[in-house]
């Protein structure tokens, strides 16, 4: 599910993006557009993900793409006047969409076919290693060029995270984890996030665990734990 998203119309100015225009690059951009459309169809059409059009910042960090000179966060947040592609959206119907906001970042709104427990990087990976050797069904793992790993999880959880937290005995404890749902949005491989570089998979979605994503219980303790373990071994 590869593909890598072209800069929007409003950042296409900036210094980074003025050389190298003409000749090859225009096939380049065609083909780039052509890879997007087919990603995000397999996000809506196999996946069963709505995808929302996102702002875009330079690489670096810097002027965000919505225009807002005072942006609270750069190139990671849906924009105002796209319209949101279902899910179940077409090849057809998600090209005419991509068309109308060339070079958006492809997000994903929490909430509604999952919620995402947000960790540290490192403590994700070492969770998802555990995981996996205790033979537990997993969704899909993102992990984002600002140092996090972010486990697809069944709708709800974001509500019932306090509850079960202190089911486990971890509503206590100092966790660097949270928990995204209704209203919240992730950026999708490989889309860039806030200029910082492309998001990738740990684990790529599988068509089964996308559409179904595992309760959070199941994971929830591995995650506490390592976390819990991590944050301590950092103070010492």
């Amino acid at each position: 599910m590869g593909f890598t998203i072209g800069s929007m119309r409003s950042i296409r100015d900036m210094p980074y993006l003025r050389q190298g225009r003409q000749g090859g690059r225009q096939g380049a951009r065609r083909r780039t557009r052509a890879s997007a459309c087919t990603t995000v169809a397999e996000y809506t059409g196999l996946c069963g993900w709505a995808v929302t059009p996102g702002a875009r910042a330079a690489r670096g960090g810097g002027e965000c793409s919505c225009g807002d000179a005072h942006c609270l966060a750069p190139g990671a947040h849906p924009l105002a006047f796209a319209e949101e592609i279902p899910a179940g959206a077409t090849l057809e119907r998600v090209a005419a969409a991509l068309e109308q906001v060339p070079g958006a970042a492809v997000l994903l709104p929490a909430g509604r076919a999952f919620d995402v427990i947000d960790v540290a990087e490192q403590s994700g990976i070492r969770a998802l290693a555990r995981l996996e050797r205790m033979g537990l069904r997993l969704g899909p793992v993102i992990a984002t060029p600002d140092g996090r790993a972010q486990f697809f999880v069944a709708p709800g959880a974001a509500a019932e995270l306090p509850h079960l937290l202190y089911r486990m005995g971890w509503d206590d404890a100092d966790l660097d984890l949270r928990c995204l749902g209704p209203g919240d949005h992730v950026t999708a491989p490989p889309s860039d996030l806030g200029g910082l570089g492309p998001v990738r998979w740990l684990r790529p979605p599988a068509l089964d665990a996308a559409q179904q994503p595992p309760e959070a219980r199941l994971l929830l303790g591995t995650l506490a734990y390592v976390c819990h373990r991590d944050r301590g071994a950092s103070i010492f």
